[in-house]
């Protein structure tokens, strides 16, 4: 999909920019695959906000997505290519040989009509899913499971791909789109091919309201507090933090302050961090 850009009619309109949705297919979500979203602003079960800046935003439905691709063996035609409201990458909509249909996450390049199927011997072609073990090494990938049978967890936002880097001892070696090398089982799914939506990292969004349609509250940075708001508040004019580094309204370290586990279960799959380490 390409980017739209308007005539600079407002200063919003100057500055805005927004997904060419033509491709997608024009019809309304399948019912039998939709279920409600219940708002809770950022609370937790007690009722606390526990992440901020949350709430509003327009009211939408959930589409159940298939990230197990457990149907092994079984054609889908995909019917349709629809936009999803609560992920940025595209959707299709599945309907396999037996009537079943499901909804996946639509993988670039593909069209309406395309075939795709999931299992040991699917052709490696995009949309179709298979476990790490049958796929060849340096194939481009997404949707991959952590644990198999869990269902897909790595590499499902708009554009974004892994790569097998190898296979050995019954574990296959990804590179992660953050540039993460990490073990994951061989016997976990994966979808061949690149996440659609690909321009999604290149729109604009041009005015505050468009971030308040997508749920987001205004943010206030401590530094424009009082001392009695915020511990980077106060000062004359523009001031520095005045601490050795950031903080939190409420004192803790942010911003580059590492919080992973120093002893994290999973650190003996990490072979190399993003960061470089």
């Amino acid at each position: 999909m390409a980017i739209k850009v308007y005539k600079p009619t407002t200063n919003a309109r100057r500055n805005m920019s927004v997904t060419d949705y033509s491709g997608l297919s024009k019809v309304a979500p399948e019912k039998s695959l939709l279920a409600p979203i219940k708002k809770n602003a950022g609370r937790n079960s007690y009722g606390r906000i526990t992440v901020r800046h949350r709430g509003g935003g327009n009211r939408r439905k959930y589409r159940i997505i298939d990230f197990k691709r457990n149907k092994f063996d079984v054609p889908g035609t995909v019917k349709t290519l629809e936009y999803d409201p609560n992920r940025s990458a595209f959707i299709a909509l599945i309907q396999y040989e037996d009537g079943e249909k499901s909804y996946i996450i639509a993988p670039n390049g593909v069209k309406v009509g395309d075939v795709v199927i999931s299992g040991e011997t699917a052709d490696i072609k995009p949309g179709n899913a298979l476990p790490l073990n049958n796929i060849p090494t340096g194939t481009f990938i997404h949707n991959v499971e952590l644990y198999p049978g869990r269902g897909a967890q790595l590499a499902r936002s708009a554009g974004n791909l892994a790569q097998l880097m190898a296979k050995e001892n019954g574990m296959a070696l990804l590179r992660l789109p953050s540039g993460e090398l990490r073990n994951v089982p061989i016997s976990c799914m994966a979808t061949i091919g690149q996440v659609s939506n690909t321009d999604h990292e290149n729109v604009k969004l041009g005015k505050a309201g468009r971030k308040r349609n997508l749920g987001w509250r205004p943010t206030v940075r401590g530094s424009v507090m009082n001392p009695n708001d915020h511990p980077h508040g106060g000062g004359e004019g523009k001031s520095p933090i005045g601490r050795p580094g950031p903080v939190t309204p409420w004192g803790k370290p942010t911003l580059g302050y590492k919080t992973r586990k120093k002893h994290n279960r999973s650190d003996k799959y990490i072979v190399k961090r993003r960061n470089g380490k």
